[in-house]
């Protein structure tokens, strides 16, 4: 044991240096406090978190042995406690980007110690819709990991290779239908490759390179639609299934300048072809009436339990489409207009687009 624990204190001195992938880099991180103290749609954008991170200083972290969400209706007691509980990955990411921001100490100490409540009681699961509720807590460590103590990132460290680990073998990814083709799998493709790149871990990348473009080769279509938009006849889960992909295409374009996001299947389909596929109903050209045609049983039993959305027949609302536009702006820029048409020019600026500016003008 004292030798693993050895062992890994010399990867974690060594990795110190290594720039972050999952989050901001250096560079990027001094143009996001440039930016923050001259803009004010930055200032608006980051006020956000930085309230949220006050507020956090005084609270105490709240980790869940596991995480209970899948499956499972509103109102569910396992379900709202989990999701209370998540709640942690929020504050640890408003925390950990505010010390970037401010430069503050206590904001990483505090950031610290949320993620070593939750690396010491929280177990890994290979449920990737659950697993993925604490992808913040993923990006949060990623923004400090180099500032924090080398013993502490061992015991982080120990727990998000679990969480990698328990996804790349999950049982939900055997197979060649259900989970293991459908939104479950992008999720957990997302999650193995946020948290190696956190790690630094290159042991991971013949796996996620692998896997991202099988679940691309099986679950986008030609004509834009996804695997999961067909089968649950509803936008909400085309962007449940795009915006982890392109998540996931980010950083491994961040850390091994692949572009995945225009990538090519055998078919000749793409993400981005995916992602135009929606701009018409975005922009209101277009109108989708939701959860009509699903074939998923789970779907009828939310709208009995009268949870909002889900209701066959609600059309799509296109602010509910911002978020996966905003991540594909990562990639091309010309989102950002469709973006501000669909929310008709009001707050449309997020701080998904904050994040792509940071890093295009550090470039």
């Amino acid at each position: 044991m004292k030798k693993l624990i050895c062992c890994l204190l010399l990867v974690a001195f060594a990795v110190t240096a290594s720039a972050q992938i999952a989050s901001l880099n250096s560079k990027e991180i001094a143009t996001m406090r440039k930016a923050i103290k001259s803009e004010k749609r930055y200032q608006k954008a980051f006020e956000t978190y930085k309230k949220l991170a006050y507020e956090a200083l005084d609270e105490t972290p709240k980790p869940i042995t596991e995480i209970l969400s899948q499956g499972l209706l509103a109102g569910d007691p396992r379900k709202t406690a989990s999701l209370k509980a998540v709640e942690d990955a929020d504050k640890t990411y408003a925390l950990a980007l505010t010390y970037k921001v401010l430069d503050d100490r206590k904001f990483l100490d505090k950031a610290t110690e949320f993620l070593l409540a939750w690396a010491k009681v929280n177990r890994a699961t290979d449920d990737p819709i659950n697993e993925t509720k604490i992808e913040d807590m993923v990006t949060a460590y990623d923004l400090i990991r180099n500032n924090i103590r080398s013993a502490d990132r061992v015991v982080i460290d120990t727990w998000m290779h679990g969480k990698a680990d328990a996804q790349l073998e999950s049982k939900y990814a055997k197979g060649s239908k259900g989970t293991a083709i459908n939104n479950w799998n992008s999720h957990r493709i997302k999650m193995v490759t946020l948290i190696a790149y956190t790690l630094h871990d290159t042991s991971y990348n013949n796996a996620i390179f692998r896997e991202l473009e099988k679940q691309l080769n099986i679950n986008l279509n030609p004509d834009g639609t996804t695997h999961d938009f067909i089968e649950r006849d509803a936008f909400h889960y085309q962007t449940y299934d795009l915006e982890p992909l392109i998540s996931a295409c980010i950083a491994i374009y961040r850390a091994a300048g692949k572009n995945y996001f225009t990538w090519k299947t055998a078919n000749g389909s793409s993400i981005k072809n995916c992602v135009d596929y929606m701009v018409p109903f975005m922009t209101g050209e277009k109108t989708h009436a939701e959860f009509v045609k699903s074939t998923v049983p789970f779907d009828l039993k939310r709208a009995q339990n009268n949870e909002k959305g889900y209701a066959a027949g609600t059309l799509f609302e296109p602010k509910n489409g911002i978020n996966t536009l905003a991540l594909a702006a990562y990639f091309d820029s010309g989102y950002n207009k469709i973006i501000k048409q669909a929310m008709l020019n009001a707050d449309y600026f997020n701080w998904r687009m904050a994040l792509n500016d940071f890093t295009r003008s550090a470039q």
